[in-house]
Order: structure tokens, then C-alpha cells, then sequence
């Protein structure tokens, strides 16, 4: 960790520490507090796990979602009978110490551990990766990291990109290391991260903690956690927020269709629709929180799941990667074989690249996909049964798929997003989660914060 991050640290430790003693002393008057009203906007994991917090209390609480779903960005297809497949949100990420792991044990929830330790790499060539060329690979992974860690020791932040440059410049872009750097960039950075190296913080892209251990999968999908938290709850579907009035109390929410108003409200929306300015709120958002939403930002990390008579692949393995010709051309696949024993192998998008292909036609994407597994197995391998494809850039009421540190951004900004205004409205969602942004567990922890806020009222 670099003495700046130190320093920041400590200083955010010294900020929280304030800030919960403040909190646990107000909590003794939680009992004394009368009923209350509470919208929250969003049903997805931060909103639901707020609510249910809420709803435990005795107050009055009623969800309003804009889709004809609740979970938000977790999103269980249950196309394919034998297998629901998520097309949102897909692991517990880290499953030592977080939370959603206590959860899942809690309603009994089956869980498959996948690992990064069963991984095969390919080379461009379509061969998987000899001794030398592992080596080549873990050499240039180390010089990145060494770039990465410079940067992030200077005074001004920078792009990722920007930072890489100089290491970039010393081959031809033609070259296998050239390549081998594209490919670090994009498996290891952009899909983790969502968002392009050309946009994100070298400062602060990777500033967020991380739980130990495997990561799991549910074996009836992540709704299986949003169909808990939900099932006590009033939630009312198809309602598109269009206006919050927050001048006074009650705050009034208006929907395309209907009126709420309540003493407090919640907003779980995502950062990309708080970016688009769809929702109008009166009076303005003060300036900090306007910056903060346009500072962050939001990335995309898109699936297409091909499923196929049988396994042509190595069935010993979970990940698969691929050192493509084009930076970020279907680096990383899911394979479901070892940890399901199902056929189907997922196809990850990132970044620029995802964006990209969103507006293609499915059997082009799918094609594109073929092409790719075709050169790693051969020109005879099966064509798939069927496939499901996402598209999260394009979805209105997400308009991405989770955030990340944008050039300029800081763990600062995530802390103005999340700040309540007044006792009137508060904000919860992963991107208002300072330590665990762009991850469910992080939603999940920003809806008990976001509760343990209203209740200290």
C-alpha cells in the first residue's frame, strides 16, 4: 500500500470512528422513535436488505421498482429449467468473513465453490500457453504492476492507460508481449473492474477490500437471496420514478403512474441512472453529490452463455482464458462443466469492447463468440443448442452493470454519495459503498448502513 493510500486510510478511519460512535450513541433513543414511512427506491439487494432492517423495527415501508422485477442487477434467468443462470451478479466473492455467506447459510441457500487455481491460458495462436511463454506472461504482469504502482505514488492521477504507456511504447504493437499486456489489461483489469483502463484511476481503481477464499455460484441463482429478503415485503412493481420533491416533509415521490410520500426515503438507484439525470430531484442535488455522481464511474460487464450437446473443452477446469488479437475480444470464459456437470461455457464482455458489441445482433455476437472457441478446439466443435446474452449498458433502469473509480474520483467521492440529506433522503447501492464498490456484498452492506441511518433519526 502506497504512503498516500496510508495516510487516506487512517484518515477515513479516523472520520468513521466519529461518525459510528455519533451513531451508537443515537441508537438508544431507536426504541423511543415513533412509526415512520419509509419509500425505498429500488427493489434490488441494497433497497430489499434495507427494508427488511426496516421493516423488523415496526416501520412502514413500501418498495417501488421500475421493473416488472425485483433483484435490480441480480437477475436469475430460469430460461433453461434444469439450470437457472444468472445474468446479473453471479458469485459470493470471497466467501471467508462475507456477509452473503452467513446469509446463504442462514436460508440454507446450495452453493458450487469455482477457482481461479483451475485456469488454462491460450495463446493467440489458439495453443494453450507453453512454459515460456507462462513465464513471458508473469514477467510482463510484473512490470505492469510495477507501472501501476508508480503511478499511484505520484501527486496527480491518471488513467491506467496513461500510466502503462511508457511499458506499451517498448514493442510493436504487433509483438506477442504487446499482446500479452493487452491481455493483462483486459482479463485481469477491465473484467474485474468494468470500466475502461483508458477511464479508470490509476490512484484508486483497486482501493476496495476483498474477502478471502473461493468464490460461489447458487445453484438456483442469486434470487435466491432477493426472494428472501422480498418475501415480507410490499413492494409495487412498474413504477418509473420520474420526480422526488425533497423541500419539505413528507418528501413526495412522483412515478409515471402514481404518488408516494413519505417521512424518509431511500435510493438504491444505480450510478448510471443517476448519471442520466431521468429522475428530476427538487430542489437541485446539492453540488457535492452532483460531482460525486459525475465523477464515478459506471461500467459494463456483459455475458453471453452458449450451452451445447456435450463438453468439448477441458472439463477439469473452470476458467478459460484467451490472449487475443484484439484487446478484450473474448478473453475470459466460465466454463460450467466441472462445478454443474451442464455443458455451457460463459463468455465475458468488458468495457469499451462490451459496449461495442451491445448493438450488434445476437447471432453475430454468437458467431463472434464460435470464432474464438473454434480456433482453441477446432473447426468441427459443435455449434450451441442455445444461448443468452446480456446487455447491461443498454438497460434502462441500470444503464451499466456496477461502478468503478473513474479518473478523478476518490474513496471521498463514494462517501459524499452515500451522505444522507438532512433526515429527508439517504442513498444506498454498491457505488456508495466505500471498501466494497461493484460487488453484491457491497450493496448488501450499504442497505444495513443505510437502515442503521434512518433508525439513529
Amino acid at each position: 500500500m502506497t504512503q498516500r493510500r496510508k495516510f487516506l486510510n487512517l484518515l477515513t478511519m479516523m472520520l468513521m470512528s466519529c461518525y459510528l460512535t455519533s451513531a451508537k450513541e443515537s441508537q438508544g433513543n431507536i426504541a423511543k422513535s415513533s412509526k415512520k414511512s419509509i419509500v425505498i427506491i429500488g427493489a434490488g439487494l441494497a433497497g430489499l436488505t434495507a427494508a427488511r432492517q426496516l421493516q423488523k423495527q415496526g416501520h412502514q415501508i413500501i418498495i417501488i421498482e421500475a421493473r416488472e422485477r425485483i433483484g435490480g442487477r441480480i437477475w436469475t434467468s430460469t430460461k433453461w429449467q434444469d439450470i437457472p443462470l444468472d445474468l446479473g451478479a453471479s458469485w459470493i466473492h470471497g466467501v471467508q468473513g462475507n456477509p452473503l455467506t452467513d446469509l446463504a447459510g442462514l436460508i440454507q441457500a446450495q452453493r458450487l465453490i469455482t477457482s481461479y487455481d483451475k485456469t488454462i491460458t491460450y495463446h493467440t495462436s489458439g495453443q494453450p500457453l507453453s512454459q515460456t511463454q507462462a513465464n513471458l506472461l508473469e514477467s510482463l504482469r510484473q512490470q505492469v504492476n510495477k507501472a501501476l504502482k508508480k503511478a499511484q505514488n505520484q501527486d496527480t492521477d491518471r488513467s491506467i492507460s496513461q500510466a502503462i504507456e511508457p511499458l506499451r511504447r517498448k514493442f510493436d504493437p504487433s509483438s506477442e508481449a504487446y499482446r500479452f499486456i493487452n491481455f493483462i489489461l483486459s482479463g485481469e483489469i477491465e473484467q474485474e473492474y468494468s470500466g475502461s483502463t483508458s477511464k479508470l484511476s490509476a490512484h484508486w481503481y483497486d482501493s476496495a477490500k476483498e474477502f478471502g477464499g473461493d468464490d460461489a455460484l447458487f445453484v438456483q441463482g442469486f434470487k435466491t437471496i432477493t426472494d428472501y429478503l422480498a418475501s415480507t415485503l410490499e413492494i409495487e412493481l412498474g413504477q418509473i420514478v420520474k420526480e422526488i420533491h425533497w423541500d419539505k416533509s413528507p418528501v413526495k415521490i412522483i412515478t409515471q403512474k402514481s404518488e408516494f410520500i413519505a417521512d424518509h426515503v431511500i435510493i438504491t438507484l444505480p450510478l448510471g441512472v443517476l448519471q442520466s439525470q431521468s429522475v428530476a430531484f427538487s430542489p437541485q442535488l446539492p453540488d457535492y453529490k452532483q460531482n460525486a455522481i459525475a465523477l464515478l464511474g459506471m461500467g459494463v460487464l456483459n455475458k453471453c452463455y452458449l450451452r451445447f450437446p456435450d463438453a468439448f473443452w477441458a472439463t477439469n477446469v473452470d476458467w478459460l482464458e484467451y490472449i487475443s488479437q484484439k484487446h478484450g475480444e473474448w478473453t475470459e470464459w466460465v466454463s460450467f462443466k466441472r462445478v454443474a456437470n451442464q455443458p455451457i461455457l460463459l463468455g465475458f464482455n468488458a468495457a469499451d469492447r462490451a459496449k461495442e458489441i451491445e448493438a450488434w445482433s445476437d447471432q453475430r455476437i454468437v458467431a463472434s463468440a464460435m470464432e474464438t472457441l473454434k480456433l482453441l478446439y477446432g473447426r468441427d466443435i459443435p455449434n450451441p443448442i442455445d444461448y443468452q446474452i446480456t446487455r447491461w449498458a443498454s438497460e434502462p433502469f441500470s444503464l451499466g452493470s456496477y461502478s468503478y473509480n473513474a479518473v478523478g474520483a476518490t474513496p471521498k467521492t463514494r462517501r459524499d454519495l452515500a451522505m444522507p440529506l438532512g433526515k429527508l433522503l439517504f442513498f444506498a447501492g454498491e457505488a456508495c459503498s466505500q471498501d466494497y464498490f461493484g460487488t453484491a456484498h457491497g450493496a448488501y452492506l450499504s442497505g444495513l448502513r443505510v437502515a442503521k441511518e434512518v433508525l439513529a433519526i
